[in-house]
């Protein structure tokens, strides 16, 4: 990320804008290469911002906070619905019986609060054997997520009352991306909101047409929808675009 946050940001909105603009025609298409291109946007930066921080604890086999409400963008949804559904497409994936986890993890969770999901100790239904099978397509939110101290990982999912030391570096690049990709949905008139993961996947699993509904306009995932204030959110949009 060169430059000040707000050039990085512009530069993102008009790049994932290029990408509605040249994949409009292809709705899936349009929402895996905006989502890739979300996740490319992370990982080639973050090495960057996150250099001279401590080590983080976050590794293969930790999956403590993988008992955490987790937000993502429609595109990203998309492009894991379409990963789960080429997964379950071999013998061997199909064994792996995502999309009924999925389900079941959501009917398990819906409407619990951050604690109550973590008290409950159900892991994310992507994890098995403390390791996540949709990694390569993890949302921003997962990608965000990272802690410097396991030790205080546990003591706060175990509900104590403890303070995690968390990368400020990979939380205000995940906030940039995913902003500038909200952004750039908005000035495409698509539904530009967050939306919880479980329900979304359940969602658009059962309805594989909901992609194209969606780039038409109608928000099929609206059920999954957080309740944001989006009003202000488009105004500092709106706001954001008159910076040169």
């Amino acid at each position: 990320m060169n430059g000040e946050p707000i050039d990085f940001f512009q530069e993102m909105r008009r790049g994932f804008g290029l990408i509605l603009a040249h994949e409009g025609a292809d709705s899936a298409a349009a929402a895996r290469a905006l989502a890739d291109s979300a996740f490319d946007w992370f990982e080639d930066n973050i090495a960057t911002q996150a250099e001279g921080q401590p080590a983080l604890a976050c590794t293969k086999g930790c999956p403590t906070c993988c008992a955490l409400r987790v937000t993502a963008t429609a595109p990203e949804i998309f492009l894991m619905a379409h990963y789960i559904r080429m997964v379950e497409a071999t013998p061997q994936g199909a064994q792996l019986q995502l999309t009924r986890r999925i389900v079941l993890a959501e009917e398990a969770t819906r409407g619990r609060s951050e604690q109550e999901r973590l008290d409950s100790g159900r892991p994310c239904p992507m994890l098995i054997e403390e390791a996540c099978v949709l990694h390569p397509v993890r949302t921003l939110a997962c990608r965000g997520h990272a802690a410097f101290s396991e030790e205080q990982c546990r003591a706060a999912a175990s509900g104590e009352e403890v303070d995690v030391s968390i990368s400020a570096a990979h939380l205000t690049l995940r906030a940039l991306v995913q902003s500038a990709l909200q952004a750039a949905l908005r000035d495409r008139g698509l539904p530009w909101g967050l939306y919880e993961l479980n329900q979304g996947l359940a969602l658009t699993l059962a309805e594989p047409e909901l992609v194209d509904d969606w780039f038409a306009g109608t928000d099929g995932l609206a059920p999954a929808a957080l309740d944001l204030d989006m009003a202000a959110l488009g105004q500092a949009f709106d706001e954001l675009r008159t910076i040169n």
